[in-house]
């Protein structure tokens, strides 16, 4: 049996998110503490109570998820709920932080920093351009890519999410992304547009690469202490920091390859999930990459309490 961590990446978070955690547990209380200190404003009042538009802003929501996520897997780790080393750890899109600070690559201050920052630079990118994203459902990777070129007279629009087979999302300009719906529709695929700051994932994006390329640049890595999955390449990060760096610049720009990524851990030997971080979207994603695989979820207390020792 082989275990792998699972992180939520943007679209997990919800009002309340890690308040029971906070409420029982010194630490998840410390961890929301000195996020709040870092930052200089109390996140901890926005993941708990909003409003909901100060929360699903796309620079207070990615921090969020992070600093939750992060909450939970401290508590985990305090309860003997976890093992001493997974044998991987996986993150979608800005999970991959997550999952990077839990393999120990930087540590929690330096990890609370550069979320905070990609969330604000994909805001400022999302802003300067309207754009947005499209959901296919039953769609494989050639078809979503004929859909792309058919509408891409309209504009910029690239495949950004392969969330799961027959799951891939669209990123582009709002004209080629409603083009896309229709023409997917005609091919007899559901298309969801989905309320989203901007087209992630795509050209639209290279603004905030460009600069988060320089916020890397100022961060130490460090080794990781078990493997940890890329969203570009859908296999486990190289030792080389500045390799490491580069492709989270290129993953701000290049599709989320989630369930290549879980592909790659199925051929590993990996038979043994749990998705730690508010929400259930890679439990649900899973089901569909993998029926035969066990996946546990905690985002609650109550999910908490249900876990055996490790």
């Amino acid at each position: 049996m082989k275990f792998a961590l699972l992180c939520p990446g943007q679209g997990a978070q919800a009002m309340g998110m890690g308040k029971d955690f906070y409420d029982q547990y010194p630490q998840a209380r410390e961890v929301y503490d000195a996020a709040d200190n870092i930052l200089g404003f109390r996140l901890s009042d926005i993941c708990f109570h909003g409003p909901d538009d100060q929360l699903q802003a796309t620079d207070n929501a990615q921090v969020g998820i992070f600093v939750t996520s992060m909450a939970i897997y401290q508590t985990l780790i305090a309860e003997n709920k976890l093992p001493a080393s997974p044998d991987f750890v996986a993150g979608l899109s800005l999970g991959e932080y997550t999952a990077l600070c839990i393999a120990g690559v930087f540590n929690f201050v330096d990890g609370v920093k550069l979320v905070r920052e990609r969330g604000r630079l994909m805001q400022a990118a999302a802003t300067a351009t309207p754009s947005t994203m499209l959901a296919l459902v039953g769609a494989d990777e050639p078809t979503a890519d004929d859909i792309c070129r058919a509408a891409s007279d309209k504009g910029i629009i690239v495949s950004a999410n392969f969330n799961a087979p027959g799951q891939i999302v669209l990123s582009g300009a709002v004209p080629a992304c409603q083009a896309a719906a229709g023409i997917a529709e005609s091919k007899g695929l559901r298309a969801v547009m989905l309320p989203v700051a901007g087209a992630f994932h795509s050209p639209f994006m290279q603004s905030a690469a460009d600069e988060m390329r320089q916020v890397l640049a100022n961060v130490a890595f460090k080794p990781a202490s078990c493997p940890v999955v890329s969203n570009v390449t859908a296999q486990v990060h190289g030792a080389d920091a500045q390799g490491i760096k580069d492709l989270l610049v290129q993953q701000i720009v290049a599709p989320v390859r989630w369930y290549q990524g879980m592909e790659y851990l199925q051929a590993q030997g990996v038979d043994t999930y749990m998705e730690l971080g508010p929400g259930r979207v890679l439990t649900g994603l899973h089901k569909r990459i993998d029926r035969r695989a066990v996946v546990a979820n905690v985002s609650t207390l109550n999910a908490l309490a249900q876990l055996p020792a490790a």
